[in-house]
């Protein structure tokens, strides 16, 4: 079954949650998915624009003004295929970020002691592999909400691209090398050398691209079915199509030359060491010859990428793989050259993944029952899942690090089941009591991420010491050693 539902106003208590929303995250407006832009009504007259310290958030779904989009029956009592979601917000997704954020420390944290869970050296997918694909994943479901009425479609869009450019800029400061980590008390970045892109700078661009398709590329079909949610929503299927396309067709397609980088000598001030890595081919995806690395060092310059990529924790440069280590003897030329795992085709694909995200929340919009919602999530997420395993079979690999086709298949069909069953264990059936702490994680994901994930908070408490600045706290605890 499925309905449209038409926006309201919010509720006074909704001004009051703004005004102290703003308060509490110091009025910095770099949410990019959540309470920063409500939607407008059909007079034009704008809501609310609630600054929030966010990654994520659901916003129409999690303010008082979710009603466009949960029917007002509250019954419970109801055979599953009979309930309506309640008039509450949708804390599932709220959950659902929560749990990737405690998923992404622990994978930082201890991803070092268990290699198992940390990023794959390159093909494969472990723990850690899914953290990525989680957090865009809940972008595109909270776009879809977020813009499911736009009256202004200039003015949206001047928003999301000043919404992306805020948390573009956030993530070359944090990632960038401004920060000198554990151990060093100094900061400041040489431009020359700042890495350019990012986890948020990823999310920043698959966020853009999302919030202009749902802007821009929808029909104004009434949607009564599954066949005409496909068709309202077709040109934002073919935007992904393309880019897909593009995607396969240039790291199959394109030439890879042989190519050279350079790393400073260690144990002396001379020149710098020269490394020529030989290539010659096309298609290739391992570390050394693959064109998502190539197209990185053409256009962002090899200076500005990641120094410590996963693949020196491979077989071929570490000898304590998969966990890092001394080099081989015979390792070979590219095991120290940088690559960045946050690159520019790689985030082609990255923006397919979004898309995905935004179709499930299409279906919360469109559909009242849990029954229906449920269905037509895990229909996509099975359809992905068998796609993705059948092409790693058949030699498209699963591979984080150039974020392959199959990658994005087994990640998204992961999300899409994850986020079926938080959503009928706390939306539908309340079980909510458990899920408490990581609720409030999802409301505050980014003040998280800057402060944990990117060592905000250690780096300032090992600023405290005494006569020397080995002496400090996190030495004492063994942090940082």
């Amino acid at each position: 079954m499925a309905m449209e539902y038409e926006p309201i106003k919010p509720y006074a208590d909704d001004l009051e949650d703004s005004v102290y929303t703003q308060e509490k995250h110091f009025s910095i407006d770099i949410d990019i998915i959540g309470n920063a832009e409500k939607i407008q009504d059909d007079d034009g007259s704008k809501n609310l624009n609630q600054l929030a310290f966010r990654i994520s958030d659901p916003n129409i779904a999690n303010k008082g003004d979710e009603s466009p989009f949960i029917p007002a029956s509250n019954s419970t009592n109801l055979p599953l295929h009979r309930q309506q979601p309640p008039q509450h917000r949708l804390i599932s997704l709220d959950v659902f970020r929560g749990l990737t954020v405690v998923l992404m420390i622990l994978v930082d944290d201890v991803g070092g002691i268990l290699p198992a869970i940390n990023h794959s050296p390159w093909n494969g997918l472990t723990l850690a592999d899914y953290v990525m694909p989680f957090f865009l994943f809940i972008v595109g479901v909270s776009l879809g909400l977020t813009y499911k009425r736009v009256s202004c479609r200039v003015n949206a869009t001047r928003k999301a691209i000043l919404r992306a450019l805020k948390l573009l800029i956030l993530g070359i400061f944090l990632q960038g090398g401004f920060f000198h980590g554990l151990n060093n008390l100094t900061y400041g970045m040489d431009i020359q050398q700042m890495r350019l892109m990012g986890i948020l700078q990823r999310i920043a661009i698959a966020y853009l691209v999302a919030a202009l398709c749902e802007i821009w590329l929808k029909g104004n079909d009434h949607v009564t079915s599954q066949l005409a949610l496909l068709r309202k929503y077709q040109f934002q299927w073919l935007a992904a199509s393309v880019l897909t396309v593009i995607y396969i067709s240039l790291l199959y397609g394109l030439y890879v030359p042989t190519w050279q980088y350079q790393i400073p000598d260690a144990t002396s001030s001379s020149a710098p060491k020269t490394f020529s890595v030989k290539c010659g081919v096309r298609g290739d995806t391992g570390p050394a010859c693959n064109v998502v690395g190539m197209i990185d060092r053409k256009i962002l310059g090899i200076q500005h990428l990641y120094r410590k990529p996963v693949f020196e924790r491979t077989k071929q440069c570490s000898i304590n793989s998969p966990d890092y280590g001394p080099l081989p003897s015979d390792a070979p030329a590219w095991c120290q050259a940088p690559f960045e795992p946050e690159g520019l085709l790689s985030s082609v694909m990255a923006m397919v993944t979004c898309l995905v995200g935004l179709h499930y929340g299409h279906i919360i919009v469109h559909f009242k029952d849990h029954a229906d919602r449920i269905r037509l999530w895990l229909i996509p997420s099975s359809a992905f899942l068998v796609l993705g395993l059948a092409l790693d079979i058949f030699g498209m690999h699963i591979n984080k690090a150039l974020y392959t086709f199959s990658y994005m298949c087994v990640t998204a069909s992961a999300a899409g089941f994850l986020f079926a069953g938080i959503y009928l264990l706390v939306d539908i059936h309340g079980y909510r009591g458990m899920t408490l702490v990581l609720e409030w994680m999802g409301k505050h994901a980014l003040v998280i991420y800057i402060l944990a994930a990117c060592n905000i908070i250690p780096i300032v408490i090992q600023g405290f010491y005494w006569k020397q600045p080995q002496n400090n706290i996190l030495s004492l605890i063994g942090i940082g050693r």
